[in-house]
């Protein structure tokens, strides 16, 4: 047999070709890269946002937010303002009950310790209860003034001073006395910053919008809902002031009330549109499918010029 036929013996491992990268140092550099990223900027230094949305806060946040809403709203008195910012905050529900379950919170961690704390909530439990909302914080500011000695006054009355009068003078008769005079407490407003002309009055007879009064503010190009617009309903003896964007599933433009059958009701923004010039009557009426309903009414005021 010849020496080219004769195979030839298997080189060793230190002969073989040797590729240029490994594959499994790559996904494990890969892997200890991205681990150690993640952690110099989740851990180290984390990112800190900046001109977030007031619906983008985390729960502190919205806490804290809430809280200002409320200071704003006890120094200029501007309702709608506030309900405007509260709405901003895009609460799963009510927004006005959202702040009563925030200040439910507070109170409930001892927030109303301090005094500062303690007037934010006063300030919070008046704004939400002149809109007939209520929370856990009406009874847990009540009885931790109660047990500290401190008192916390929402109703101011007027201090009056009964004075002795002297020896030498027949005393003033009891129904003579001067009366105590009740504090009046107003609420400053400001001036009205927008104009608002009724556009529209439609109705409609409907079993699922049986007397209501719906009502929806928009911008001037008519089709951009403005939250936070009071409107008044007033009757013979009566009113009530509701806000738009309270109902997120109807939009910011919409606000509604529900009327009394067989009353009359005129509907305005206060200081910003005309009350209309005809009543609104809650009359009965047949739906297109025979039932019996009150009639509904759907108002449309749009910013002015």
């Amino acid at each position: 047999m010849s020496d080219a036929a004769a195979p030839r013996p298997a080189r060793s491992r230190y002969e073989r070709p040797r590729r240029p990268f490994s594959v499994l140092g790559i996904i494990l550099g890969l892997i200890l890269g991205v681990g150690a990223g993640l952690g110099y900027a989740w851990g180290i230094a984390p990112m800190e946002q900046s001109n977030i949305a007031p619906w983008q806060l985390d729960a502190e946040g919205r806490a804290s937010y809430t809280v200002a809403i409320a200071l704003a709203y006890g120094q200029d008195g501007d309702l709608g303002h506030a309900i405007e910012r509260l709405v901003a905050l895009r609460f799963p529900g009510d927004p006005i009950q959202g702040m009563a379950d925030i200040a439910c919170q507070l109170a409930s961690t001892g927030y109303a310790n301090s005094t500062s704390g303690l007037d934010a909530l006063v300030t919070m439990i008046r704004l939400y209860q002149l809109q007939g909302r209520a929370g856990c914080a009406d009874q847990i500011i009540g009885a931790n003034s109660s047990q500290s000695g401190g008192v916390v006054t929402i109703d101011l009355p007027t201090p009056t001073t009964t004075l002795t009068p002297p020896p030498s003078k027949t005393p003033t008769p009891l129904n003579n006395r001067p009366t105590p005079t009740a504090l009046l407490f107003i609420v400053p407003t400001q001036a009205p910053q927008n104009a608002f002309d009724l556009i529209s009055v439609t109705t409609n007879c409907s079993l699922g919008q049986s007397g209501l009064i719906m009502v929806d503010v928009y911008q001037l190009n008519g089709s951009t809902g403005i939250p936070g617009m009071e409107i008044r309903a007033r009757w013979s003896g009566g009113e009530s002031r509701f806000f738009t964007g309270l109902k997120s599933e109807r939009g910011d433009s919409y606000a509604d009330f529900t009327m009394a059958s067989g009353i009359d009701y005129i509907i305005d923004m206060p200081g910003r549109a005309d009350p209309i010039r005809q009543p609104l009557s809650a009359v009965p009426c047949t739906t297109p499918n025979g039932e019996q309903a009150v009639i509904a009414y759907r108002v449309l005021f749009r910013a002015a010029e």
